[in-house]
């Protein structure tokens, strides 16, 4: 979503890295380039002044004008304050002293509450909590009915005692849910309120009465971040007739501009706590404003793609990897189709490249990556026998041409993946040495030896988060074999 602004950002300080000193000139052109990028982005007229004004600030003290790499000055003075307007730390729920913690979700008609209170439970569950689900939107046509579907689909309790279709007491299905949680042990409530296409008496009537019946410990208001800068005044009046705790981004992997969602922390004071990204229910996560600068300065989120392995590599698999590979075994091509298999439920490949720093000059190969290539690829792999996945070089010409016919692919796909295998060998046999990325042939499978710090003289990064994953042994692309947005090898 935020595709357009981070673009704005790059292109902007490309200009300033070849300069050895930065003048008021160059300072004041910087700024007015960055204020413009977040305005074409859809951020608030007085956010994107108060940013602007912040970083010309900063920018022009001794620090940087006296930096010999003033663009990376710069690019952290930004990041900074990206970070700040984001809200700075993440913000995590608060929870009952005696369960169930109540959980109340606003928001207007096609925000994507439902879908949310759906995905929040999954992630509750996941987590080792007992969410129950409460269908208390009784007004919008089958949106009892999506809940329970959505329940289903995240494995959670769901309780509709009404139909809905305008059939049905809100207030009293609320109160109602809290009975029945206590009684079945849930220790999480989320009560699906009724939207509306624009905040009215009777939204904001009821909202004020379910709150007053079940006291939830968190009211979260649902924003869809494709809306524009109407999800900015939606959230200033939902604020002064209902009141929140905080906010819920949706629809963040849509195309639209999405700036405004950059703007609804400074100007409701409450914290975006939540970040749904995609339609699955897995599509999820704390908002972490850190991780975001981090994306939109062509950072990467390095953080979170860790964190998503995690999630699809099972533990007994992980063990498998780390004691085959710390006996000196050899990585095969059915260890290349398990891991791949594992990585296709982190999402498609261009959003898991798109989390690696540096990426912003390969956007296009990445945006043009075929996920279809990665079927390809599991087809090959199946169409070989037992001993062929354990030794693909002795694959003759005859054999290629039966996997071929047998995969629906081309001989030369089978000697590209071959080849693309033997260097994926050599990968793992460094990794056997420590360093790597987790649920990528890395240090999850592996036990590390000691990290050793760079050497006198050794290249460090003057990026901070760059410099950072350096140090945890994260190989970050070369600049002439990707490019980096910023030049801040």
């Amino acid at each position: 979503m935020f595709q357009q602004l981070s673009d704005r950002l790059n292109n902007t300080f490309k200009a300033l890295r070849s300069k050895g000193r930065l003048s008021e000139t160059d300072i004041n052109d910087t700024v007015k380039e960055i204020r413009t990028a977040l305005l074409d982005a859809d951020v608030a007229l007085s956010v994107a002044d108060s940013f602007s004004e912040r970083i010309k600030e900063k920018a022009l003290g001794i620090e940087v004008s006296q930096s010999l790499n003033p663009a990376q000055q710069v690019v952290k003075i930004v990041h900074q304050e990206l970070v700040n307007i984001l809200g700075g730390d993440s913000r995590r729920l608060t929870f009952a002293k005696n369960p169930p913690t109540v959980i109340m979700l606003l928001g207007l008609q096609g925000a994507g509450k439902t879908t949310l209170a759906g995905k929040l439970a999954k992630y509750l569950a996941r987590d080792g909590h007992t969410p129950l689900l409460v269908a208390a939107d009784l007004q919008r046509p089958n949106a009892v009915d999506q809940l329970k579907i959505v329940a289903s689909q995240a494995g959670v309790q769901v309780f509709a005692p009404e139909p809905g279709n305008g059939v049905g007491d809100s207030v009293k299905v609320a109160k109602e849910a809290m009975k029945i949680a206590e009684k079945n042990m849930h220790d999480m409530v989320i009560i699906d309120t009724a939207g509306r296409l624009a905040i009215d008496d009777e939204l904001t009537k009821q909202a004020h009465q379910i709150r007053k019946a079940v006291n939830p410990q968190e009211t979260l208001l649902v924003i869809d971040s494709m809306i524009g800068q109407d999800s900015v005044v939606t959230a200033q009046n939902f604020l002064e007739k209902v009141g929140f705790d905080g906010i819920v981004l949706t629809k963040l992997d849509g195309d639209a501009r999405g700036g405004a969602a950059l703007s609804l922390r400074e100007v409701t004071g409450k914290p975006v706590m939540f970040a749904s990204n995609g339609e699955k229910l897995d599509d999820f996560d704390i908002f972490y404003p850190e991780r975001l600068a981090n994306r939109l300065l062509d950072m990467g989120d390095v953080l979170t793609l860790i964190e998503q392995a995690e999630r699809v590599f099972d533990q007994g698999q992980k063990d498998r990897f780390e004691a085959k590979l710390a006996s000196g075994e050899s990585f095969t091509l059915d260890d290349f189709l398990e891991q791949l298999q594992s990585i296709k439920k982190m999402g498609s490949m261009s959003k898991v490249l798109g989390m690696l720093p540096g990426m912003q000059q390969a956007k296009k190969q990445i945006e043009n990556f075929d996920d279809k290539e990665v079927t390809r690829i599991e087809a090959i792999i199946q169409s070989m026998k037992p001993e062929e996945r354990q030794n693909p070089k002795s694959i003759d010409a005859a054999r290629k041409i039966k996997i071929a016919q047998g995969a629906g692919c081309e001989v030369k796909d089978i000697n590209s993946l071959i080849n693309r295998f033997s260097e994926a060998q050599k990968m793992m046999k460094r990794a056997q040495l420590g360093g790597g990325m987790p649920g990528f042939g890395g240090a999850t499978f592996v036990k590390q030896k000691a990290k050793q710090k760079p050497g006198k003289g050794a290249k460090r990064s003057g990026n901070p988060a760059k410099r950072a994953l350096q140090e945890q042994g994260i190989k970050l692309p070369d600049e002439n074999e990707m490019g980096s947005g910023f030049n801040l090898n």
